[in-house]
């Protein structure tokens, strides 16, 4: 009975002791799978995340915390000197030759200098007379005055008069350049008063005043070639029979026969008998 009793003792007692054991050899797998399982999930986790730190977000974050590349410093180099060009002198204007002011002598000996004659053929033989110690060149001055009666809008008119200069023999005009008094005096034969300061023609004489020839006049609106242009002109004009004329109209030339020293009356200046179409430049006559 006792026997009996220790079997089943020992019955029920290894029974439960290899019950203990599959249950602790169960509990032992399932340790080891879990300790298995944990490694498996962060791989899972590394494979599933992976991806994203390979081109995501933090790539992204990544590169935008990389510094961007700074260009390696150039050596600075060392500026070169600027050579300014030596500065060019100013060219200084080249002074013209100072015309020194001409003394006009207001009176002298009454004694002339002839021009030489020209050798040309013409209607109208003339002489030019240049008065002594009047400082105007006889030759100079004939050149000019031949240059004046030949001009096409003079009174040589394109042709239809000719003059030539002599120096001696018969001359049916004398032109003479003298001071103030002796024009004065000489056109005062003739019955006309100059006052010392214009011209006249007395006969076959033409009187032209030095300080006209040399100074010209205020009214005149031109050069000074040009207002003895007018002289000549003009008292040609009255040895050819031509007497004074006014101004034709405002804005019009002034006829070379009008007396322009005395002011324009509205018309221009003008030294010229004929325009350039061979018309006369007239106007109103003056008795």
């Amino acid at each position: 009975m006792a026997a009996d009793t220790r079997r089943a003792r020992h019955g029920r007692g290894g029974r439960g002791g290899r019950r203990r054991a599959r249950r602790a050899r169960r509990r032992g797998r399932i340790r080891m799978l879990a300790a298995l399982a944990v490694p498996a999930a962060l791989i899972c986790v590394v494979v599933v995340v992976a991806p994203r730190w390979a081109g995501g977000d933090e790539s992204r974050a990544a590169s935008a915390r990389k510094p961007s590349p700074t260009p390696s410093p150039r050596t600075a180099r060392s500026p070169k000197p600027s050579v300014k060009p030596a500065p060019k002198p100013t060219p200084k204007p080249t002074p013209k030759p100072s015309v020194k002011p001409t003394r006009i002598p207001a009176s002298g000996p009454g004694t002339f200098t002839t021009a030489a004659g020209d050798g040309r053929e013409g209607r109208y033989a003339y002489r030019v007379e240049v008065e002594d110690g009047s400082g105007v060149d006889p030759d100079e001055a004939a050149a000019r005055i031949a240059e004046i009666l030949a001009a096409p809008r003079g009174w040589a008119q394109g042709g239809a008069r000719s003059f030539h200069r002599v120096a001696s023999g018969p001359a049916g005009l004398v032109v003479k350049i003298a001071t103030a008094a002796t024009t004065d005096r000489i056109c005062g034969r003739g019955g006309m008063n100059t006052h010392g300061e214009v011209n006249c023609r007395v006969y076959e004489t033409v009187m032209v005043n030095l300080k006209r020839w040399q100074t010209g006049s205020p009214e005149f609106d031109g050069p000074l070639d040009g207002y003895r242009a007018l002289i000549i002109n003009h008292e040609v004009g009255h040895w050819l029979g031509h007497g004074h004329e006014t101004c034709p109209g405002k804005g019009r030339p002034a006829p070379a026969m009008m007396q322009q020293i005395y002011g324009l009356k509205g018309c221009v200046a003008n030294a010229w008998p004929y325009d350039e179409k061979g018309a006369y430049l007239g106007g109103p006559s003056v008795q």
